[in-house]
């Protein structure tokens, strides 16, 4: 069973910043020991922030696992903090010890540690072609109608050394801006969601196309692997993969597809450093 989404980075290897929660993220914090709190410290824990990059249940479920009493701080657009704010069960989630934290479209932040110190890091966030969470359709949406803000890509840097990469998890389009944003990467993390465009309908798992639901196809003449074929990206790894997507499986065709293009399908727990 393979665990979900959700990705920690650090720049000292003490201090943590995740992106995203996922539902599954106490399994992912109880597999990672560098997330594991200070033997004998009481409430502690050394992930200091949560950068959501939308509202979906599969990023922000996991921030009810992080109720404990223990400080660190939610960033995210102002439409995404509305729909936590909208929703009481978030209440659980101290105001005391969990700060909300707005960031904004192109304007870069610096996430702080839970003493309030500079983490050495910064974040840009970025418009992304995509949708509102699925469970809002049909409804009023707290954050407003309009203005983009639902889905972000983020540009995370080192600001000592300038290395940098790049985290787009929910894409419904490769336009040519986000290409010119990401070309030249180190790293890019990318939204691996589906294959096909209409795989789930065709397994009879669904009745929306990939695009629908906000996630540009790996394959195909829009897919991201011929879109971004032609960017200078070193090390490309597809993540949130649904389990329709027949390139989760190691001996499968399309694993061996979109491999031979270049791309990873990372496993559980990999760890990089740039």
């Amino acid at each position: 069973m393979r665990t979900q989404a959700s990705v920690a980075f650090s720049g000292d290897g003490e201090h943590w910043f995740l992106i995203n929660a996922s539902p599954d993220l106490r399994q992912q914090l109880n597999a990672t020991p560098q997330l594991h709190p200070k033997p004998g410290a009481l409430r502690h824990t050394p992930v200091a922030g949560v950068i959501l990059t939308n509202g979906e249940v599969d990023a922000v479920a996991g921030l009810l696992s992080m109720r404990e009493g223990s400080p660190f701080t939610v960033y995210a657009h102002e439409k995404v903090l509305a729909i936590l704010s909208a929703n009481s069960i978030f209440n659980v989630l101290n105001e005391k010890n969990v700060r909300r934290q707005p960031i904004a479209i192109s304007e870069p932040f610096e996430p702080r540690l839970v003493d309030g110190a500079r983490s050495g890091i910064e974040v840009l966030p970025f418009a992304v072609p995509g949708k509102s969470a699925w469970y809002l359709e049909g409804k009023a949406h707290p954050g407003g109608e309009t203005g983009d803000g639902d889905t972000l890509g983020l540009k995370i840097t080192d600001k000592t050394t300038g290395k940098c990469f790049y985290f787009i998890a929910a894409c419904a389009e490769v336009t040519d801006a986000l290409k010119a944003e990401i070309d030249g990467a180190a790293l890019v993390f990318f939204d691996g969601t589906v294959w096909q465009d209409d795989e789930m309908i065709k397994a009879g798992l669904g009745h929306k196309t990939g695009k629908s639901m906000g996630h540009v196809a790996m394959s195909g003449e829009d897919g991201a692997i011929a879109r971004l074929a032609d960017l200078d990206i070193d090390r490309k790894l597809f993540l949130h993969i649904n389990n329709s997507n027949p390139a989760l499986l190691p001996a499968s065709p399309e694993r061996k597809a979109a491999e031979q293009a270049g791309w990873q399908i990372p496993a559980d727990g990999t760890e990089i450093v740039l």
